[in-house]
């Protein structure tokens, strides 16, 4: 099987996908083009060479209050900032077809890429996700995201990023 990365269009095909959770799922199938259309956020598909969707990851603009970070990452920020330039990973999702196959790390990979290409031209501070359950704490963990103290949300710097 050859599989493909690339920006979610109008031929591939969303309505086989399944990865075990209705919310990812159902994004996908019902969500994701009416958000790019309303350039509130990006997509990006894992297609086979019939254009299936095998998996995708979501990126949009965002920010993070201050006081949500670290302390010994506020320490380091200029006092001025109360709200601070991120990325968010909304969304990443791997078909159940595939699944423990590394796929989720190609796309992980490749969100991470775009979020530095993004940062190189505007300065970005790190990128954040909202993980879904502690499968998935845990998939985040092992790539360096820090758990943020005051919310459920997890956090990479771009300098982290550098270094991957």
């Amino acid at each position: 099987m050859i599989l493909k990365v690339q920006k979610l269009e109008s031929l591939h095909i969303k309505e086989k996908f399944s990865c075990g959770y209705d919310l990812l799922d159902n994004y996908l199938k019902r969500q994701a083009n009416q958000d790019i259309k309303r350039k509130l956020s990006s997509c990006t598909v894992l297609v086979d060479e019939q254009n299936i969707v095998k998996g995708y990851f979501i990126l949009s603009a965002n920010s993070i209050r201050r006081q949500d970070l670290p302390d010994e990452l506020i320490k380091k920020l200029p006092p001025s900032y109360s709200d601070l330039p991120v990325i968010l990973l909304g969304r990443i999702a791997i078909d159940k077809s595939i699944q423990g196959n590394g796929f989720g790390e190609i796309l992980l990979f490749d969100a991470l890429k775009k979020c530095l290409d993004v940062s190189n031209q505007l300065d970005i501070l790190a990128v954040v996700v909202d993980p879904i359950d502690n499968k998935a704490i845990s998939f985040y963990k092992s790539y360096g995201f820090i758990e943020l103290p005051t919310s459920d949300k997890m956090f990479l710097s771009m300098k982290t990023i550098e270094q991957l």
